[in-house]
């Protein structure tokens, strides 16, 4: 495959969402991801194939077994990177624990994606993406004034905080490879990353330009001036004209320049301005106002669905997502100059031949053959 991770080497032992997604970027970006799965599948919740998946070569293996586990070891012998998403301790139990790897590859980055980190009170303690920003104080600000917090689906802690977060200690870990020599563990939590996410709030708040109250703020949809907008067939245009001449330009378009209307930054105003706001934009269709405001530096933009957002002219022109297997999602991210990687393929593309796979991984070919035929390997 192309890309600048191209010949790194990565085994991944299955798990849900979060270092899926880091090893899908892994492999977008050129590496050789091999998934290992766990022999029989394993009860509860999956990861839904088909976009997380894609890019890698899979194999199952027992790791309740010697034998699963010894091949395991065989592969990590070959492995740049080793990716684990299990709670604290149990990879130790099965034998294939950090220190079990490193003795079989001293420069193997051993990474760990949980939500609460490999230590503290929470580390052995079950969680998804909505406890961990709970915790973090992300949750708490996000939502309307006069309701709960709003879940912001699970792109905070799952992939923002955890998978982006995993991939980016993995590649500093990589870098630090060169001038050691030596692998290192990554423990990448969830909670430590959902965290991270805020550091700008923290800023404001020491300068006074962030408030406590939910639904008070610049960015929290309570300025009129980021706000999403119903329109007259009940869609949506996202509103962020924050610097002034953006916000005038909206109101040239909207036709409302002439009009007595309150400082949009002063927030005494903001309610009134507001609902004249709302009023206004419900007098067209979303893609009415898409249109008027295509060509426009006023930020002013339709809301679009997952579904339709591959549609639309900026995103086509960039190719900003691909279709891949029959289904569209999104494209590989970031784009590089002289080392693009290569279109997106599914998992196991071509047909799944396990002997292929590990004979790839640097198992001999007889070996492979009976690892296989005695469904050490399936």
């Amino acid at each position: 495959m192309g890309g600048p991770l191209a010949g790194l080497r990565v085994v991944e032992v299955a798990s849900l969402a979060p270092a899926p997604f880091g090893c899908m970027i892994l492999a977008d970006l050129g590496a050789d991801v091999l998934l290992v799965n766990r022999a029989g599948g394993a009860a509860g919740l999956s990861t839904p194939p088909g976009v997380l998946d894609r890019g890698r070569r899979s194999i199952a293996l027992n790791l309740k077994d010697p034998a699963g586990v010894a091949v395991l070891k065989q592969l990590v012998a070959e492995a740049d990177v080793f990716v684990e998403g299990f709670r604290p301790g149990v990879t130790e139990r099965l034998g294939l624990g950090p220190a079990d790897l490193e003795a079989v590859n001293p420069r193997l980055i051993y990474a760990r994606m949980t939500g609460w980190g490999q230590d503290g009170p929470f580390a052995q303690r079950a969680g998804h993406d909505i406890n961990y920003i709970s915790i973090a104080g992300v949750l708490e600000q996000i939502g309307r004034a006069s309701a709960p917090p709003t879940p912001p689906l699970n792109l905070v802690g799952d992939f923002g905080g955890g998978g982006l977060l995993m991939v980016m200690g993995i590649l500093a870990a990589l870098h630090e490879r060169t001038n050691s020599g030596r692998g290192q563990v990554v423990d990448a939590a969830m909670v430590d990353g959902a965290g991270l996410l805020m550091s700008m709030m923290y800023g404001l708040r020491a300068q006074g330009l962030w408030q406590d109250q939910r639904a008070s703020n610049m960015f929290d949809g309570s300025a009129p001036f980021y706000e999403c907008y119903e329109t007259s067939d009940g869609k949506f245009m996202a509103v962020g004209g924050v610097e002034p001449q953006f916000f005038a330009e909206m109101l040239q378009r909207l036709g409302l320049a002439d009009e007595e209307l309150p400082f949009h930054l002063d927030p005494t105003g903001w309610v009134a301005l507001k609902e004249r706001l709302a009023s206004v934009f419900l007098t067209k269709t979303r893609d009415e106002w898409a249109e008027l405001f295509f060509d426009s530096d006023a930020c002013v933009t339709p809301v679009l669905s997952p579904w339709e957002a591959h549609e639309h002219p900026a995103n086509a022109a960039r190719g900003s997502f691909v279709e891949v297997d029959g289904l569209i999602q999104p494209a590989p991210a970031p784009r590089f100059s002289r080392t693009p990687a290569a279109a997106p393929v599914p998992l196991d593309h071509g047909g799944r031949d396990l002997e292929a796979a590990l004979v790839g991984w640097g198992i001999g070919a007889d070996e492979a053959a009976k690892l296989v035929a005695n469904e050490v390997v399936t």
